[in-house]
């Protein structure tokens, strides 16, 4: 009866580490998953792809558009980028859960020609400031 409670936990034991996934893991699946199933609406939106840095742990997400790279474009995505990333967020395109394991997310959002028009590395403390509806800007510190 004991032998076979051992072999039971052992199998159990076994069964819990091939099933537990690593980061490095998460991030393939995450960019499968990404590639295969996103899909971002919007104005001027031409196709979207992720692709991951597992050395840097940094998963790229690349926003293709039919814009020019103009001053005004600039400006104008600059502004707007922030929901479009919030809207990502919740839509679970950018993974909290990655994140809180230390993975940061690389968006771009980029004209035609491949020029970045607006873009935004989001790690722990920018996804806190995007989740919250706070700016970093806004911190108070101590004078001393």
């Amino acid at each position: 009866m004991i032998k076979i409670t051992q072999i039971a936990f052992a199998f159990a034991v076994v069964l819990m580490l091939v099933s537990c996934k690593n980061t490095k893991q998460k991030i393939q699946e995450h960019v499968t998953t990404y590639n295969t199933t996103s899909s971002i609406k919007g104005n001027n939106i031409t196709s979207t792809a992720a692709k991951a840095f597992l050395e840097d742990n940094k998963i790229e997400i690349r926003i293709e558009t039919n814009l020019e790279e103009t001053d005004e474009n600039k400006q104008t995505y600059s502004e707007s980028f922030p929901d479009l990333l919030k809207g990502m967020i919740e839509n679970n395109q950018i993974s909290k859960e990655l994140i809180g394991e230390g993975v940061k997310f690389d968006v771009y959002f980029l004209a035609y020609n491949n020029s970045i028009i607006a873009q935004k590395l989001i790690g722990q403390e920018e996804l806190a400031a995007l989740t919250s509806g706070s700016s970093s800007d806004k911190k108070v510190t101590a004078k001393l």
